[in-house]
């Protein structure tokens, strides 16, 4: 009992460092962003969001899987962490370069005789060589040493910002704002390395063999994260080749504004993920149920608290924040902000895939829900421009996390528990809740 109640209160402790920094993080960045809004207008607001777009695309390419399964590969390789840690690091540093260059030949493609679109687009891609360091965050988090991250994610943010209002005081073109991802995620893996020295962490090695047992168990997340990719980015990508680079400023506004919170549920799903793990480790699995229809109410009704306010708020919230040449985003916000439960459901979810051992039917659920988006966009787009891919994104998302797990035996199982979470079935705690210790 004791040592649960120890787990616990170290959890929300977690969760508490990483939401604390977070909250920080998103004061100051609120008011930086909303400048940089309205000193770009909605054309180049969303031209760098549409290079976005394409290094989103990349990201399950460029972090090949191993994301997901970095907490269970700490957990169970408690010993080898420095081989883990630098294995990861080598093998995603050559995806990242790959990716990078064909981000630029893409555009180079399709946005042919557009030079400043491929120089932001270039600029962008960047930042997705640097955004490997991230990995130092998973060794902290399965530490339940998340303190550390917050802060050194709040001074990174910091510098980043910086350059923002540099640029703004200055009034430095679009292109500049492009470096702004790579000087966050630099910065961020320069103060994480430094921290992992700092404790004691191993010496950084490579095993080839190690390297191939661990791509063989995140491969399975490649593909589906490639089809997230393209429910979540095809949008603004088919925005601006179907209108134009302001219907991706309001989509983008959109999304930014209803997506400003969703720190909070991912401190909470981080916090919570290596007690799920443990309690599937010591075989445990009435508390391992248990666990993730708690995280799945928490994550669903918290998620649908804040939609409310924004579906009815939507109006003076971007008229307020981001002024009269903004407003066409107003229908696409109430929109898309009922996608943040959904999504994040799927993101919790992965506590119970990995566990199960589940991965390979990811690619079924996330393909046919890919497939759903772009046919939702290619109808809805040229008729309703950000609203209708606002309707898409939302329709997908449910697509994937309720509709198609359904008519897949083995992950029926989990479809059941997400019903019950959002019943509110089961998800006290009872004296017959005991953990094995």
């Amino acid at each position: 009992m004791l040592l649960r109640r120890a787990f616990k209160n170290k959890t929300i402790k977690n969760a508490g460092y990483l939401i604390a920094g977070r909250v920080i993080q998103m004061i100051f960045g609120l008011v930086v962003g909303l400048l940089t809004a309205r000193y770009l207008g909605p054309a180049n607001y969303g031209l760098i969001n549409y290079a976005g777009a394409y290094t989103a695309f990349f990201a399950s390419i460029c972090t090949l899987g191993i994301n997901s399964v970095l907490v269970k590969e700490f957990v169970d390789h408690p010993d080898e962490e420095g081989m883990v840690i630098g294995t990861t690091l080598l093998l995603r540093a050559l995806s990242s370069v790959f990716s990078a260059c064909a981000v630029i030949a893409i555009s180079s493609f399709v946005d042919a005789g557009e030079k400043t679109t491929i120089c932001i687009v270039a600029l962008s891609s960047i930042g997705m060589v640097f955004h490997i360091f991230e990995t130092f965050n998973y060794w902290f988090q399965r530490r339940l040493e998340s303190k550390v991250t917050a802060k050194a994610t709040l001074i990174a943010y910091a510098v980043s910002s910086a350059y923002k209002i540099y640029l703004l005081a200055t009034g430095k073109s679009v292109a500049y704002f492009a470096l702004v991802t790579s000087i966050d995620y630099l910065c961020l893996g320069v103060i994480l390395f430094a921290e992992y020295k700092k404790h004691n962490g191993q010496a950084l090695t490579f095993s080839w063999n190690y390297g191939k047992s661990l791509l063989s168990r995140s491969c399975h997340f490649i593909f589906p994260g490639l089809m997230v990719s393209i429910y979540g980015q095809t949008d603004k990508l088919m925005l601006k080749q179907m209108i134009g680079e302001a219907e991706i400023g309001y989509y983008a506004t959109a999304v930014s504004l209803c997506g400003m919170w969703c720190f909070i549920l991912s401190a909470i799903i981080d916090s919570v993920y290596p007690s799920i793990m443990e309690a599937a480790k010591n075989g445990n699995e009435s508390l391992f149920k248990k666990r993730n229809v708690q995280l799945y109410a928490i994550v669903f009704y918290l998620s649908v608290v804040v939609s409310l306010g924004f579906t009815v708020l939507a109006k003076p919230l971007i008229y307020i924040m981001y002024g009269e040449s903004y407003l066409p985003a107003v229908n696409p916000l109430r929109i898309v902000t009922w996608y943040t439960a959904f999504s994040y459901l799927g993101v919790a979810r992965n506590a119970w895939v990995v566990s199960k051992n589940k991965q390979r039917h990811l690619f079924a659920i996330y393909a046919a829900s890919a497939v759903a988006n772009v046919v939702l966009n290619c109808l809805l787009i040229p008729h309703m421009g950000a609203s209708g891919a606002a309707i898409a994104s939302l329709v997908a998302q449910i697509f994937t996390t309720l509709v198609v797990p359904f008519f897949i035996k083995d992950m029926r199982e989990n479809s059941m528990l997400i019903l019950e979470a959002i019943s509110l079935k089961g998800i006290l705690w009872h004296r017959s809740d005991t953990e094995v210790n």
